[in-house]
């Protein structure tokens, strides 16, 4: 790598301030939804719910979920989902999973879908799928992992709006299982 020539002029420039980009997950306000993401305005919002997990190599269990699908303006979704776990009462017990990630159409005339999710355990998936209306199908084109996460070889993932909630449904091939169920839960729209 080669170095700068002098002092390079950013160690001695002022604090930026804030981050000066909103993102938004409400419609109604600045900056408008980017043209190419139409068909996946109505994901767009904060989302809170319960769901359920189970896998043959685990106990089954309940769990809280908050998903931000967000936008900046530019041709792609954020999104954002955190879970904790619950007991049937809802009581919080812990943190469960979490991951980031961005949805993009594959192009401006179709309806195929590119989502990559990022979880702290290690684990990356790109998924390719595709909108019809109020309903997302997708499934894994590639999983990447670290030498210590544990083995995901594939993923499918359906989102739909179901009486105004965002209902979903995860599989998963991991761990030497075939595709297998692993989560579904009912999401309110609480902003947006």
């Amino acid at each position: 790598m080669t170095g700068f020539a002098g002092r390079p002029s950013y160690l001695d420039a002022p604090d930026p301030g804030d981050y000066p980009f909103a993102d938004s997950h409400d419609l109604r306000e600045e900056p408008p939804l980017h043209k190419a993401v139409q068909k996946l305005l109505p994901f767009v919002g904060v989302w809170r719910g319960r769901g359920a997990g189970e896998y043959p190599t685990i106990d089954s269990f309940e769990y809280a979920q908050e998903i931000r699908i967000s936008h900046d303006g530019r041709p792609f979704l954020n999104y954002e989902s955190r879970a904790w776990l619950v007991t049937p009462e809802g009581e919080p017990i812990r943190p469960a999973f979490r991951e980031v990630g961005w949805w993009r159409p594959a192009g401006d005339s179709t309806s195929e879908i590119e989502a990559l999710f990022c979880a702290p355990t290690g684990i990356m998936e790109l998924y390719i799928g595709r909108v019809d209306g109020v309903k997302l199908e997708m499934s894994t084109d590639a999983v990447l992992r670290t030498a210590t996460a544990k083995e995901v070889t594939a993923g499918q993932r359906l989102y739909g709006i179901v009486d105004r909630d965002l209902l979903y449904a995860q599989g998963m091939a991991a761990v030497g299982q075939p595709m297998t169920d692993h989560l579904a839960a009912r999401l309110a729209r609480v902003a947006g």
